[in-house]
C-alpha cells in the first residue's frame, strides 16, 4: 500500500521545457534537479521570475519546492517551473486561483519555435528572389 503524504505534485510547461514540481510545507527551500535554485539558475532575473509566484501567493518561506526539469533552455525551464509551482499552489489552496490567474501565472505560454520548411533556409526566410 502507498503511504499518504502531504506532498502536492504538478506539471508546468513552457516552450520545450517540462517541470515536474513537488510542493510541501516547509521553510522555503527550492531544489531544482538536485541543486539549489540560485545554483541551477545563475541569472538573478530567472530566480526572480520563479519567485514571483510565491510573492503573489504570499507563500515565501512557507513551502519547500523540489523540481525535475528537462528540455528547453534556461528561460524556458524557469517559465516551466513558475507554471508548475502556480498549479501546485492552486491544488494546495483553491482560493489562490483568482489571484494567480489575474497575475497571468496560470496560463501556459504555448509559443514554440516554428519548424524549418524544406527548400527554405529557415522557418519563414526565403531565398533571395531573382527576376533574371
Amino acid at each position: 500500500m502507498a503511504k499518504k503524504t502531504d506532498e502536492i505534485w504538478a506539471t508546468g510547461r513552457r516552450k520545450c521545457a517540462v517541470a515536474r514540481v513537488r510542493l510541501q510545507a516547509g521553510t522555503g527551500k527550492i531544489v531544482v534537479n538536485g541543486k539549489e535554485m540560485n545554483e541551477y539558475f545563475p541569472i538573478e532575473s530567472l530566480c526572480g521570475f520563479v519567485m514571483q509566484v510565491l510573492k503573489v501567493a504570499e507563500q515565501e518561506g512557507k513551502v519547500d519546492i523540489t523540481a525535475n526539469i528537462c528540455g528547453g533552455g534556461m528561460a524556458g525551464q524557469a517559465g516551466a517551473l513558475r507554471h508548475g509551482v502556480a498549479r501546485a499552489l492552486v491544488t494546495m489552496d483553491e482560493d489562490l486561483k483568482a489571484k494567480l490567474k489575474a497575475a497571468g501565472m496560470m496560463t501556459r505560454d504555448s509559443r514554440v519555435k516554428e519548424r524549418k520548411k524544406s527548400g527554405q533556409p529557415g522557418a519563414r526566410r526565403r531565398f533571395q528572389f531573382s527576376k533574371r
